[in-house]
């Protein structure tokens, strides 16, 4: 099993998961740009787009050997994780996603949607490096807002956990290497406005776990309506969540990742 990670976080996201699938090999990457991973100041097209973060996941996969794999994503990382699935299917047994998918379009542009979405076109501003990167006091409060605000009810980012996120987004070039995913050419929202559903033969065939929480205050259940036109195997199973999933219920994701390679979960 390889599980990415998602924005503002790092391979840790899934500290809780690991020790729930003692069964199998559970391999959990820093994506190019977050965590322990070089942080290359090159051209976000280049270097931090979809296509380029998973053709990383894949030449991971292939230098360890692993084949037939399930492969989880949260956030950025269910981004990534499809991309692979698009690349290589043949190396891809399942896929367990959380939000975002395609499908979205233009609802993304309606007022309650931007009041949510504002930080993408915000960090891809050069005045966001000025202000937050190699900032430790800035970086806090900035990941501080979006832990606390896309966290679903009763959940609080432990300390510890921020703690460590804080120690390696402060770094000089860390959050400006984070966010090289939000300024790949046409921005963000851009983006997902102009994704439009592929040929049939054309949707991903991998199976499909889709867990879609009901506290996201980004991806609200609504938006799952049109995953079939973009996967020809998508099973949606709603989370009493928000948005961070993997660290919010650890053992329900494990469960999905499990199911999905027929390997128990504790």
């Amino acid at each position: 099993m390889v599980l990415l990670h998602g924005w503002p976080s790092d391979r840790t996201e899934y500290r809780d998961v690991v020790p729930l699938l003692p069964a199998a090999d559970v391999v959990v990457p820093d994506l190019r740009g977050f965590g322990g991973s070089d942080k290359h100041l090159v051209d976000p097209d280049i270097g931090y787009c979809a296509d380029a973060q998973a053709r990383s996941v894949v030449a991971l996969i292939e230098e360890l050997g692993l084949d037939r794999l399930v492969l989880g994503g949260h956030d950025i990382g269910s981004r990534v994780a499809q991309a692979v699935a698009r690349q290589r299917p043949d190396l891809i047994r399942a896929l367990v996603l959380t939000p975002p998918l395609p499908g979205i379009g233009e609802r993304i542009l309606a007022p309650a949607a931007q009041r949510e979405f504002w930080y993408l076109n915000f960090n891809r501003l050069p005045v966001a490096d000025k202000l937050i990167d190699g900032c430790p006091d800035a970086v806090r409060d900035y990941l501080r807002h979006f832990w606390t605000h896309w966290s679903g009810p009763g959940f609080a980012v432990p300390d510890e956990h921020l703690d460590r996120l804080v120690s390696r987004y402060a770094e000089p070039g860390a959050f400006t290497a984070s966010v090289g995913w939000y300024r790949v050419g046409g921005g963000g929202l851009a983006r997902v406005v102009a994704e439009r559903p592929p040929p049939p033969a054309e949707r991903i065939a991998v199976p499909t776990t889709v867990l879609w929480p009901d506290h996201d205050p980004l991806f609200p259940t609504s938006w799952s309506d049109r995953l079939d036109q973009f996967f020809a195997d998508a099973q949606i199973q709603r989370i009493d969540s928000g948005h961070f999933v993997p660290l919010e219920r650890p053992h329900q994701f494990a469960a999905a990742v499990a199911a999905a390679t027929n390997t128990p979960s504790a």
